[in-house]
């Protein structure tokens, strides 16, 4: 934006060298932008004063501060219970559609043993195709491993591969598969790489039973028998995988998730990093990023009262959000979700007239934190008595 070069936001903003740059935001003479968290758009919306006093070090006090703290942790924990389980039916269920790969497999054989004839395909000849098939996988897979072919073939960014960036940028939670910042190559195996060299061991175990066959029938009947014993073990692991789906359904119910929806980031206010958008100065950790019908999408739940509609202020908190995941995910954000408790739910739409309006709050925010001399932007007397800095404010209009 603008003609600036270099957007800053690592190093100490100087208020006293900041000038309003062409795009509207504020920068010192190094370019540093003011930080702008999203609990900060969100205060100075509820009231300028309350936001300038939570800058000058005046903590908001009360028992619903304390008890939405408790409550954060526990949607925190619930959230993190509904991943786990959700990644391991996830494990489960691809362990056993490499089993039943294995049965079927083991049934072609059999069928193979018992019904060749030798005049038309010698069964060592079968086993020499499969031992070359084997060998030939197996080089692949080894390739696969050792180089970083997906970024050498220029291969798009995923949704799952944005997702487990975004899980190791802010240090949440666990892909279910591959580890984080995983790339591929470089003796880093993810799926495809663990595919090729699982078909070139079970290439080579028929190989080496087909060549050293005799007698075609019994050996055909062993496998029959192997392949029902695999069902068995197949059977017990789709068993499990189902349990762990009734779970991770239950566990999606208690979080009162949609059903088909993909937790992306869950916000511990510990260990959880930031989201920051380095051209405007906006940061912050929204409490949730789902992903829904293909889609990032933040969800900020509030464990307050439950309000008549939304409040504007919790509204603009939730679009600062909307800005972050579509900044660092480089995909468009549709909409954001506000919750208050499992029932009232609102969507937050996010377009141009709604982005205006956010980057509008920021620039004065900004001009706030150059200047000074934030004014309260109400006359409600109940908004005051509510308010969790009453204590320290000098305008507060309650008794």
């Amino acid at each position: 934006m603008g003609d600036v070069t270099n957007h800053g936001t690592g190093s100490q903003f100087d208020p006293s060298t900041a000038k309003k740059s062409k795009d509207g935001f504020w920068r010192d003479v190094n370019n540093n932008l003011p930080k702008v968290s999203a609990s900060d758009i969100e205060r100075h919306t509820y009231c300028p004063l309350s936001w300038e006093l939570a800058k000058k070090g005046n903590s908001g006090q009360g028992d619903a501060i304390n008890s939405g703290k408790a409550k954060h942790a526990k949607i925190h924990e619930r959230v993190s219970e509904f991943k786990i389980k959700q990644s391991q039916f996830k494990r489960h269920m691809i362990i056993w559609t490499w089993w039943f790969t294995v049965i079927i497999a083991i049934v072609i054989d059999s069928i193979a043993f018992m019904s060749i004839d030798d005049v038309v395909l010698y069964p060592k000849d079968v086993a020499k195709y499969l031992a070359m098939w084997s060998l030939t996988v197996l080089i692949a897979g080894i390739i696969a491993v050792s180089i970083p072919w997906r970024s050498w073939l220029g291969i798009d960014v995923t949704i799952k591969q944005q997702k487990n960036l975004l899980i190791q940028e802010t240090k949440t939670l666990q892909p279910e598969w591959e580890p984080e910042g995983f790339e591929g190559g470089w003796f880093e195996a993810g799926k495809v790489e663990t595919s090729l060299l699982f078909a070139a061991i079970l290439l080579g175990i028929h190989s080496i039973a087909l060549n050293g066959a005799d007698n075609r029938k019994q050996a055909g009947f062993i496998l029959i028998m192997l392949a029902m014993l695999w069902t068995l073990a197949a059977s017990w692991q789709l068993q499990r995988a189902l349990i762990m789906e009734n779970a991770s359904e239950l566990a999606r119910k208690d979080v009162g998730l949609k059903e088909g929806t993909e937790v992306a980031y869950s916000d511990d206010e510990e260990s959880a990093g930031l989201l920051i958008d380095s051209v405007t100065g906006i940061r912050g950790r929204p409490d949730q990023i789902v992903i829904i019908d293909g889609e990032f999408i933040p969800i900020e739940q509030k464990t307050g009262r439950v309000p008549k509609r939304p409040h504007s202020s919790h509204k603009r908190q939730v679009l600062a959000y909307i800005h972050l995941v579509e900044i660092n995910t480089k995909r468009t954000t549709p909409y954001g979700i506000l919750r208050y408790g499992n029932e009232d739910i609102h969507q937050v739409v996010w377009d141009e007239n709604t982005k205006e309006e956010l980057f509008d709050e920021v620039k004065e925010i900004q001009r706030l934190m150059v200047f000074g001399g934030a004014k309260r932007n109400h006359d409600r007397i109940g908004k005051c008595q509510n308010c969790s800095r009453k204590y320290a404010c000098n305008e507060s209009l309650a008794v």
